[in-house]
């Protein structure tokens, strides 16, 4: 099965064959320059952008390169995703700001980093770089989670918490009701806090820690 990152590294990996950038490789097949930019990949909501079969075939005929050319560097980039699995990351902090996250708590937008991170296989997973001392002794600056906003929670779990007010935080799932959030700090320094779900943008499980 194809993935739309497999997809759209096998042009990015053509694009760098025949000497060009992405923007480069787009003009010179007749299509506008931003055609391949990373930040149209998908919208402004989450939603993946796949190529067009016929983007595909303007630029193979651009470059000159054959069909199974492009299937070989497809399946080459396949098994380096396999291999080398891929997350998106940016730093906890930043991840209150406006554009990183859709509704759901997905990651959208161009401006996120990336780190390897074996033996993950959520498409939508990401990371997040932990900075100061406020998750001590659990996380250390400079640590790093890995976020399933597609996975389940339950009582006890790790997670990361988006508040509509625009507030990060990385706390234990204390209780979750039909109208409520309690949620357990991971610093015995900080205080538990606990919000009305009207007030909750989305609740993400922490799948992993580099520390």
């Amino acid at each position: 099965m194809l993935t739309h990152s497999q997809v759209w590294n096998a042009i990015d990996a053509l694009a760098s064959r025949y000497a060009m950038t992405a923007s480069g490789l787009a003009k010179k097949a007749g299509l506008d320059a931003t055609t391949f930019n990373k930040s149209k990949r998908s919208t402004p909501e989450g939603r993946l952008r796949w190529p067009s079969t016929e983007s595909i075939s303007k630029v193979l005929e651009a470059t000159g390169a054959t069909l199974d050319e492009f299937i070989n560097l497809v399946s080459v980039k396949a098994k380096e995703e396999r291999a080398n699995p891929r997350v998106p990351l940016i730093g906890l902090a930043q991840a209150g700001s406006g554009g990183f996250f859709d509704d759901g708590g997905f990651p959208i937008g161009g401006s996120w980093d990336e780190i390897v991170y074996p033996n993950f296989q959520d498409e939508h997973a990401y990371a997040l770089e932990i900075s100061g001392d406020s998750l001590m002794p659990l996380y250390r600056d400079g640590d790093v989670i890995v976020v399933s906003p597609q996975a389940a929670t339950r009582r006890g779990d790790r997670v990361v918490v988006k508040t509509k007010s625009g507030e990060v935080l990385a706390k234990e799932l204390k209780r979750r009701s039909a109208k409520s959030i309690e949620l357990k700090s991971l610093n015995p320094d900080h205080p538990d806090r606990s919000f009305d779900l009207k007030d909750v943008e989305w609740v993400a499980r922490i799948m992993w820690s580099s520390q």
